[in-house]
């Protein structure tokens, strides 16, 4: 066998097609390591009918096809092409016809091999007995790969044998013959298989030999239940015509009777037509009993709520009351502490009375700045504001003047200490210049010295005089900013229960729309009377009992005239809007007039609780509902909280 050409392309690194020629003689391919010699050796067992993938140095078959690399991507197929010159005629009867051979296998990705001989599509065993019919092959000693030297020479007897075999040509004839056992074998099998039909056959015939005496015992059989089922018919007939004449006698006999029943039954349907005129009476005792009865459960319903809303309610007062008691006490210790401090400064008051008792212009000055004081009080209780800004700055001003007054008792101490230098001074200089010293100079500087005295006494004098009115006005306004102060922490206290009265309600999977509804202050009792327990209905979609938006219909009916709409005194959501366009909000007195003007759909509702809906239901205003007690108590939260800010 001659081999002329090796075609590759997408196999290992061989990307791009590539053809390399097998000239006469010896073909070298010379190159460094990693160039991809041995991949040509591979691609040549490969397309002789290599189907292990550890001998392509792959973890599996298909990393025979080029993986892709930095830059070029992968592919999804490879193909192997061998050309080989059979000029002398040398190939299998099947393959013989050509003088050249083209031998290709083809893989595509995760889709297997292709074997293809002149573009003929054969077995991978043709290809395979093809070189071994020419000692060759993808595993003959005839193909030298790397590292097969060394196991030549450390061979068994078996592998030498089998280069012997190549050598000699007749490998081709053992792959033969190994096919040859394999068919002999398979014919032994179903030979085996056939004897065993056979006997299956034979088991199958006795069967059926015993089935066919028992259809011949079966149509004796069947016969015999013939002849027996004339026979039980025959008597059956004659039964019939016996059990007919009874029948007719018992017709007749059945017949008389009904003309008796005939006649008692016109007696019945007289005496059905009497009690059915006596019916409607009872029915409508039966009615009104209904009713009543009806009436009775609504009560006792109405009570039971109002009795359950009572003692929350009575809980929630006593919840406060306590709270209530709690900041009496507060507020008394304040008181207390408020007192001693008043006490405190009235003795600070006398002591400085009685220290500048004898001051006139400092009393002048005092009662003008008390003046003072008493306008800026008089205006301080106009505003909290106000009054807390003037108690800090009145107290900034005390602050100043307790500094002031400090630092002229620092200045007096210094200048004190001062003048005792100046005099030890004044004694040293005079004894080291004797009796003849002229003290004029000395008794200016004392006179001086006494001038600064006397200014900072007379400051301290004002210092303190401006101490004793802060303290005075500071007095004064301590009253209406502690009151304030009370009024500002009692709002606090009845905001936080509010709030939390309110929260208690919000922490449902399926919060109420009464959270997200806000109504003018009066009306809540009207909302809650015309809303009822549909206030209860959440919002979610996902909820039992929901409100969902509707779409805007123009052809509502309008209300009566001068009738204003609920839904101009309450912010709803979008889906309670079209419900609040029909209701209508009236005084008590004109409830009656006009009810007959009500539409389909459409209620009048009244500030007390009365409500007239237009199929001529009326109830009268009762307690209030736990729904509005609850939007109450949203307006008496929005109210304190603006009376907190202001």
């Amino acid at each position: 066998m001659k081999l002329t050409k090796l075609r590759i392309a997408g196999f290992k690194s061989f990307v791009e097609p590539t053809e390399f020629l097998i000239e006469p003689g010896l073909t070298g391919i010379v190159g460094p390591n990693g160039c991809g010699k041995s991949n040509l050796v591979e691609a040549m067992r490969w397309v002789m009918g290599e189907n292990s993938f550890k001998s392509m140095r792959a973890s599996g078959m298909d990393d025979v096809i080029f993986a892709g690399s930095g830059n070029r991507p992968a592919r999804n197929a490879a193909e192997v092409g061998l050309h080989i010159d059979n000029s002398d005629r040398r190939a299998p009867a099947a393959f013989n016809d050509a003088e050249t051979l083209d031998v290709s296998r083809r893989i595509e990705r995760e889709e297997g091999s292709t074997y293809r001989i002149n573009g003929r599509e054969v077995r991978a065993r043709d290809v395979q007995l093809l070189f071994a019919d020419a000692a060759t092959g993808s595993r003959s000693p005839a193909m030298v790969r790397q590292g097969q030297i060394g196991e030549l020479i450390s061979a068994k007897p078996q592998a030498r044998r089998r280069i012997l075999e190549d050598a000699a040509g007749i490998s081709g004839l053992h792959a033969r013959r190994h096919e040859a056992e394999l068919r002999l074998k398979a014919a032994e099998d179903n030979l085996v298989r056939l004897e065993d039909v056979l006997r299956e056959i034979d088991a199958q015939i006795e069967s059926l030999g015993r089935q066919a005496k028992q259809a011949e015992r079966y149509k004796s059989v069947a016969a015999d239940i013939r002849r027996h089922e004339a026979l039980i018919h025959y008597l059956t007939h004659r039964e019939a015509r016996q059990q007919l004449a009874d029948s007719e006698r018992a017709l007749e006999a059945d017949t008389r009777l009904v003309a008796d029943r005939t006649g008692a039954q016109a007696n019945a349907a007289q005496h059905q037509a009497i009690a059915a005129a006596a019916l409607p009476a009872l029915r409508d005792a039966e009615a009104a009993a209904a009713a009543g009865l009806q009436r009775l459960l609504l009560a006792r319903e109405q009570l039971d709520a109002e009795e359950r809303r009572a003692r929350e309610r009575s809980a929630e007062l006593e919840r406060r009351a306590a709270e209530l008691v709690r900041d009496i006490e507060r507020e008394s210790a304040l008181m207390a502490d408020a007192a001693a401090t008043i006490q405190k400064l009235d003795a600070e008051s006398d002591a400085l009375a009685a220290d500048d008792e004898g001051s006139e212009d400092a009393r002048a000055e005092a009662a003008a700045r008390l003046a003072d004081t008493e306008r800026s009080l008089a205006q301080a209780e106009q505003a909290l504001d106000d009054i807390q800004r003037r108690v800090s700055d009145i107290a900034v001003r005390r602050d100043a003047a307790l500094r002031a007054a400090a630092e002229e008792e620092a200045r007096l101490k210094r200048f004190r200490d001062e003048q005792q230098r100046i005099e030890r001074d004044l004694a040293a200089i005079a004894q080291s210049l004797g009796a003849d010293a002229d003290p004029a100079p000395f008794a200016a500087a004392m006179d001086d010295a006494g001038a600064a005295f006397q200014a900072a006494d007379a400051a301290l004098v004002a210092a303190r005089t401006a101490v004793a009115a802060a303290r005075e006005t500071e007095a004064r306004l301590r009253g209406p900013a502690s009151e304030a102060d009370r009024k500002a922490q009692r709002l606090d206290t009845e905001v936080a229960t509010l709030k939390k009265l309110l929260a208690s309600g919000t922490a449902d999977l399926w919060p109420p729309v009464l959270e997200s509804i806000t109504v003018a202050k009066g009306y809540e009792t009207a909302l809650g009377a015309a809303l009822g327990d549909d206030l209860d209905a959440s919002l979610e979609a996902s909820a039992p009992a929901h409100w969902l938006a509707s779409d805007e219909a123009h052809d509502d009916p309008a209300l009566p005239d001068g009738v204003q709409s609920l839904a101009a005194l309450a912010d709803a959501p979008a889906a309670l809007q079209r419900r609040l366009r029909q209701i209508g909000v009236i005084r008590r007195v004109d409830g009656p007039r006009l009810r007959s003007f009500l539409k389909p759909g459409q209620r009048l509702v009244s500030v007390e609780g009365d409500l007239w809906r237009w199929d001529g239901f009326t109830t009268a205003a009762e307690a209030p509902t736990h729904a509005a007690r609850r939007l109450a108590e949203k307006n008496r939260l929005a109210d304190l909280e603006i009376e907190a800010q202001t």
